[in-house]
């Protein structure tokens, strides 16, 4: 099979596609024929940082058909249209994983949306509510609201009735996230994010902040109310995370960090993924793919996600 690895870690340029055997099915788990790869934040920082085992594939997420299922696994059949995640394997033709981390795809969507939704929309479900407690009537500002994990939690907090500020730059892109949702937007090139959050808060500073970008934290916490709840979640700007915590401690607030790859097999974020790809098929919410790139134009494809402010997801094909 194809497969996009690389020998060692650095920009693009490292990665190449090279034929590789196809990877044997676990007794727990799956084998998937990829249909879609869903291009994830951290393939960037691993790809970046990260060795690389001999012989497997960079990369998070991917939907496709399952075609070999393991002798313990009771719950999956050949020919269903799953999504899935793991640590790594999704940038090839196929995939073995465990079968608790897929997720079957509803009829009425599309598997390049699909493969979006685990991390990305996982993600955001997880901090706005399970662990940023988000209730109807608060107001929640979104760092990097035009990224994957912006862009979900925009319109799940405009769903749970919710006040909506979000980080982002250009007015286009300003205008498409209002009619997703957003309330306010903040140009983080032109303004100061604290001056503008307490200008539309009555000086108050938001209820909470989900903060993906990392080397935004710091200046996440000037605009919290105090005994509001900020949630760090991955670090796409691959920045020094480090904040002062005396402000925090005087200020009564909550600082909570969230990494995804320890909780996504959990039962109850693990059915909160399967709601949300149910919710997806019937458009309760948009799925944004900002560009696709086929396995051949790997390299291409990171180098667009890293350099270019995208909007949504970038998806690869094989």
């Amino acid at each position: 099979m194809r497969a996009a690895v690389y020998d060692r870690p650095g920009p693009p340029e490292v990665l190449r596609v090279v034929d590789l055997p196809r990877p044997a099915c676990p007794a727990n788990g799956v084998v998937i024929r990829i249909e879609a790869i869903s291009l994830e934040g951290g393939d960037l920082i691993n790809r970046a940082r990260s060795e690389l085992q001999p012989g497997v594939a960079l990369g998070y997420a991917a939907a496709g058909i399952i075609v070999e299922v393991g002798d313990e696994v009771s719950d999956r059949e050949i020919g269903q249209r799953v999504t899935s995640w793991d640590l790594a394997g999704s940038h090839a033709e196929y995939r073995a994983v465990p079968a608790l981390r897929t997720w079957i795809v509803p009829d009425a969507l599309g598997l390049a949306r699909a493969a979006c939704v685990p991390i990305a929309f996982g993600a955001a479900h997880y901090c706005l509510f399970d662990r940023g407690g988000l209730q109807h009537g608060e107001t929640v500002l979104i760092q990097a609201g035009a990224g994957g994990v912006g862009l979900a939690a925009i319109q799940l907090a405009h769903h749970a009735g919710a006040t909506v500020i979000a980080t982002v730059s250009g007015a286009e892109r300003v205008e498409r996230l209002k009619r997703l949702g957003l309330d306010h937007a903040i140009d983080y090139r032109a303004n100061h994010v604290e001056e503008t959050v307490k200008g539309l808060t009555a000086g108050q500073g938001v209820d909470l902040i989900v903060d993906p970008v990392g080397s935004t934290v710091r200046s996440s916490l000037t605009a919290l109310r105090p005994e509001g709840r900020l949630v760090a979640v991955g670090n796409a700007g691959d920045g020094a995370l480090e904040i002062d915590l005396w402000p925090v401690l005087q200020a009564n607030q909550s600082v909570i960090g969230v990494f995804m790859g320890t909780q996504l097999e959990k039962p109850d974020i693990h059915a909160s993924v399967s709601r949300l790809l149910d919710r997806a098929a019937v458009g309760e919410f948009e799925v944004i793919i900002d560009r696709r790139f086929r396995l051949d134009e790997i390299e291409a494809a990171h180098r667009y996600a890293q350099t270019t402010p995208i909007f949504g997801r970038v998806v690869v094909t094989p």
